[in-house]
């Protein structure tokens, strides 16, 4: 098997020529608008830009081997892929970046950070250097660290409709007459019992006499 690529400069000549000049394109834009303590090398086996262990040494919280990751550049099998960690952690950050891109024109296709396009036409550069630009290092762990503080919201428990209660309490009463009848019944066949009994004692209290 192929040696995976360790330096950015081997990873760019590994790519068609097609998708290296489209990455090389977007590269170029990231870098102009990083933040200078942000670095580029290669993670998750594509280009990343992190911030190194030495400005924040806790790393990534999901490995703290790896450096805590800004963004991502890579070539991926049927499309290529801009990885933005910087604007999964704010929610407003990933809502004003989308309907930023789309504003420009151009069609958007993403998912919770990833936005995957086919040709470097579908990247408004522009837009992308603009987003970059818009952290620093120390508000961008500002806000990792309190995405990790936040508490996490759990699965909300569902409230039983009105209709589901209705049809609850309307199963339990044909179950309580149900009930009552068998109550009802079992007092006549209690009596007829009894009154079938006394003649049996009058008969054997007559033999005795006689």
């Amino acid at each position: 098997m192929p040696t995976a690529p360790t330096t950015v400069s081997a990873y760019l000549a590994s790519l068609p020529e097609d998708r290296r000049k489209a990455i090389n394109a977007v590269r170029k834009v990231i870098k102009a608008n990083l933040d200078p303590k942000i670095q580029e090398g290669i993670q998750y086996g594509m280009l990343g830009y992190f911030v190194p262990h030495k400005h924040f040494p806790a790393g990534y919280h999901c490995d703290p081997k790896q450096p805590l990751p800004f963004v991502n550049l890579g070539s991926q099998k049927n499309h290529m892929a801009l990885y933005l960690f910087c604007i999964y952690l704010d929610e407003k950050e990933s809502e004003r970046f989308a309907k930023g891109w789309k504003a420009t024109g151009k069609k958007l296709d993403m998912g919770k950070s990833c936005v995957r396009f086919k040709k470097l036409e579908d990247v408004p550069l522009e837009f992308v250097g603009e987003t970059i630009a818009r952290f620093d290092v120390d508000s961008f762990i500002e806000g990792y660290e309190a995405s990790l503080a936040a508490p996490r919201k759990g699965p909300a428990k569902k409230k039983a409709s009105k209709k589901k209660t209705a049809k609850k309490a309307a199963k339990k009463k044909p179950a309580a007459k149900k009930a009552a009848k068998k109550a009802a019944a079992r007092k006549p066949a209690a009596k007829k019992a009894a009154g079938k009994k006394a003649p049996i004692k009058k008969k054997a209290a007559a033999r005795k006499k006689g």
